[in-house]
């Protein structure tokens, strides 16, 4: 079981770690792509100062395995990762939404009260294979991928980009089993490219000179 935690400020990512410390989850996800209150609502996770210290905060408070979700809404995602590698994270997860906007053209409004909102599934793939891609080269820790993955063709892409693990998120919303289907793919193709185990695609990308 891993669980997902957000927060408003510091101190609520760190509550939230103390509380799980003493419950059988197996990982703590910290999700930092919230606006950090204190700072005028900057999210979390588009400052490597801050991701290096909301990291190392929830470090000194559990030794639960701590992962960290990427913002992709930064100039460099590298730098983020290794803040977070830095802090403490034994891994990183990514990529969170896209932000995006849909526009009534009637009203001439947003249709979403909050302006903008966060853009998934496959329409972000491309974005997120590159990011876990630069990312596996530039930490030490497990990459965890995620962003489009609708089959198990997909979700072996990630693998081969870097990822150690990926995330079934939006295909669950039109599917709740799509993750079982993922994995039977990712089986068959697996078997098919005479590979014994899936973690052997890992990190065999070969990208051109």
């Amino acid at each position: 079981v891993v669980v997902n935690v957000a927060g408003d400020l510091l101190e609520d990512y760190v509550h939230c770690c103390q509380t799980l410390a003493s419950h059988p989850v197996d990982a703590i996800e910290l999700n930092l792509s919230c606006p950090n209150v204190a700072k005028g609502c900057m999210t979390f996770g588009a400052d490597a100062e801050s991701v290096r210290t909301v990291v190392a905060a929830c470090r000194a408070v559990t030794d639960k395995p701590l992962w960290v979700k990427l913002t992709p809404n930064v100039t460099s995602v590298s730098e983020i990762a290794l803040a977070a590698e830095a802090g403490g994270a034994d891994a990183v997860s990514l990529i969170n939404t896209l932000m995006g906007m849909v526009i009534d053209r009637r009203s001439r409004r947003p249709l979403l009260h909050n302006n903008t909102g966060g853009l998934s599934g496959p329409a972000i793939k491309p974005v997120a294979l590159r990011m876990v891609a630069e990312v596996a080269r530039a930490v030490q820790i497990p990459v965890i991928g995620m962003g489009g993955i609708t089959t198990g063709a997909d979700a072996i892409e990630f693998m081969i980009a870097g990822a150690a693990a990926v995330q079934v998120g939006t295909a669950t919303l039109v599917k709740p089993t799509a993750a079982l289907a993922i994995k039977a793919e990712m089986l068959k193709i697996a078997a098919e490219d005479g590979v014994s185990r899936l973690a052997d695609y890992t990190g065999t990308l070969e990208l051109w000179t």
